[in-house]
């Protein structure tokens, strides 16, 4: 150890994630280089919930959250959030297997228990939700304030999914 690093260290990189320390094997130069950044992700497009009646979601989804339907089978429906993501609600159990399309195969998928979605919504919206899910008898199950100025109501779906409406200033970056 003449620099600092053990030998015991010195092929790995360690960096933090989510709390955890992680190895990663450093490159060496006679080797192919490793990319120890990765490519940019450029936002989350879709979401999927796993719903028992996929009607009685789906008259939810429009009446009480306002989505408009994209496209949708017995299977699934698809729903425009804010013109740039996609809410999918599956019929559990219908994706299990693989989906084949003209263009590819989409790998089976199916989730169980209660999930949870968050939508973003201007602070200044935030009385006008609370009237809304009132009037359709839609139950606030908790308000938190957060310490960066945000706030978030949860309230629950048919199938007990827990949804999050927030405000700015709930996240670093939101």
């Amino acid at each position: 150890m003449t620099d600092g690093v053990s030998e015991d260290h010195r092929d790995t990189v360690g960096h933090h994630t989510c709390g955890m320390m992680s190895k990663t094997p450093r490159a060496h130069s006679s080797l192919m280089p490793l990319q120890f950044v990765a490519p940019k992700l450029n936002g989350v497009i879709e979401t999927a919930l796993y719903v028992r009646n996929l009607s009685r979601a789906k008259q939810f989804y429009e009446g009480v959250l306002g989505l408009k339907v994209l496209r949708g089978d017995q299977r699934f429906c698809a729903f425009d959030v804010a013109g740039g993501h996609v809410l999918l609600l599956f019929q559990r159990g219908t994706s299990a297997q693989p989906i084949s399309l003209p263009g590819g195969v989409i790998p089976p998928h199916d989730g169980h228990g209660t999930e949870h979605v968050g939508f973003q919504i201007t602070a200044d919206s935030l009385r006008a939700w609370e009237d809304w899910l009132a009037r359709r008898k839609v139950a606030i199950e908790s308000r938190v304030t957060w310490e960066r100025g945000g706030t978030s109501l949860y309230f629950r779906d048919p199938d007990g999914h827990l949804l999050e409406l927030l405000t700015p200033g709930v996240w670093e970056t939101y």
